[in-house]
């Protein structure tokens, strides 16, 4: 199973990827866990991640895709991947898209986990509070909101014209947002 979760900031693909993992046996991909695995190591990628950031930019997307081959080349990859926050913009689900069919990986699905908007600000708003996120104000969290409907969300259209998207109710308990995933996914 080869899987993209997509949905708003505190939508739960986080959450709901540490689920699929423990459960159905899928490597999670969190773009952020490569870069900051690529720093530790002092991988060529890693060091490229690193100078951008600490320039203060974005670390590119090519960059990312490297990292991105390097981890789909690994062998635990064969049981199935779940990615979670990535592709965050049309560049980045083609880029992707051409990748997996690079390497015969091609995605099965994108779970779209729909939360309505009150929802997602009272879930980041108590994250910030619980996790002690000083630089989540209510500010930022709907400019985080901004960005993904600007940015992210047409990546959902993306993925309908390709025909993968599962749409599922993030809202209810842990276990019943997780059995409406792994109903999408096993179907």
């Amino acid at each position: 199973m080869r899987i993209v979760l997509l949905g708003a900031p505190g939508s739960g693909k986080g959450t709901q990827a540490t689920l699929l993992r423990e459960r159905l046996k899928l490597v999670h991909i969190s773009t952020g866990d490569l870069l900051r695995q690529a720093r530790t190591e002092g991988s060529a990628l890693g060091l490229q991640a690193q100078a951008a950031m600490d320039r203060g930019e974005l670390v590119s997307d090519d960059i990312v895709l490297g990292m991105l081959e390097h981890r789909l080349s690994q062998p635990d990859i064969g049981a199935g991947i779940t990615f979670d926050g990535y592709p965050r913009n049309i560049a980045q689900a083609d880029a992707l898209h051409a990748l997996l069919a690079k390497l015969k990986l091609p995605l099965q699905c994108a779970v779209l986990l729909d939360v309505p908007e009150a929802t997602l600000l009272s879930r980041l708003a108590d994250r910030a509070k619980k996790e002690g996120r000083v630089d989540d104000t209510p500010e930022t969290i709907k400019n985080r909101l901004k960005v993904y409907h600007d940015q992210t969300e047409p990546v959902v259209g993306y993925y309908q014209n390709l025909g993968l998207v599962r749409k599922v109710r993030g809202e209810g308990t842990l276990e019943e947002i997780y059995a409406r995933v792994a109903a999408a996914v096993i179907g």
